[in-house]
């Protein structure tokens, strides 16, 4: 009996495995991968449209950040603190100077 357990918890541990690494494979969606790499013109549009994507997020990423220093600095000069108003003057001047 003792011979015979062995084997039987030997496969059920594998079988066990098995099953995982199946539902790993189910969760990467590895058909559909391949699938897509069959054609062409599908992966190109699907990178088009992440491409897209990436490019409006970091599009109106950009304008909220650029929103909020310009908020930030805005408040800095109402509050004319001495130090940072006279630094901000100084970038426009800079600024004023670049382009006449």
């Amino acid at each position: 009996m003792h011979e015979r357990e062995r084997p039987l918890a030997l496969l059920r541990r594998l079988e066990k495995k098995i099953d995982n690494f199946m539902i790993n494979l189910e969760k990467m969606d590895l058909a559909e991968y391949m699938e897509l790499r069959r054609s062409p013109l599908k992966m190109l549009y699907v990178n088009f449209i992440s491409g897209i994507a990436r490019g409006l997020g970091m599009a109106v990423g950009f304008t909220l950040l650029g929103a909020l220093v310009i908020y930030i600095l805005r408040q800095l000069v109402i509050f004319n603190l001495p130090l940072v108003s006279s630094f901000i003057a100084k970038i426009v001047n800079m600024v004023l100077q670049q382009t006449h």
